[in-house]
């Protein structure tokens, strides 16, 4: 083989690659999308990374889990990775999962009296 057909073949499988955890990425389906809830509390731990962000907050008691957006998104709402701090109190709308009665994509946060959307 030919060393431009390897690169060629190199870059094709590296391409496929690449798109690979787009392709196997969880569904939104697995939410329950006709009932919306809100729910407001402390900020226990974050991550401000890839694919989505998530918080977990503690409201009366229970510990969430809320999936946000991608970092990259989150910031160009104006979401930083600062507002959404240990110790932040936050406001999150969105879906239960339906199989993790613990975890909710969210669709929007308030934080600081500002309403980011995340969708």
């Amino acid at each position: 083989m030919s060393h431009f057909k390897f690169l060629r073949r190199l870059t094709i499988a590296s391409a496929l690659l690449i798109g690979l955890p787009a392709f196997a990425h969880h569904g939104w389906s697995e939410y329950e999308q006709g009932k919306l809830i809100k729910l407001s509390g402390k900020v226990t731990q974050n991550g401000y990374e890839h694919p989505h962000g998530f918080i977990k907050l503690t409201v009366d008691g229970k510990e969430w889990i809320a999936v946000l957006a991608p970092p990259f998104r989150m910031e160009n709402r104006g979401l930083l990775k600062s507002d959404i701090a240990d110790g932040s109190q936050v406001t999150v709308e969105g879906y239960i999962n339906r199989s993790k009665p613990d975890e909710m994509r969210a669709e929007r946060i308030i934080v600081n009296n500002k309403t980011i959307e995340l969708r």
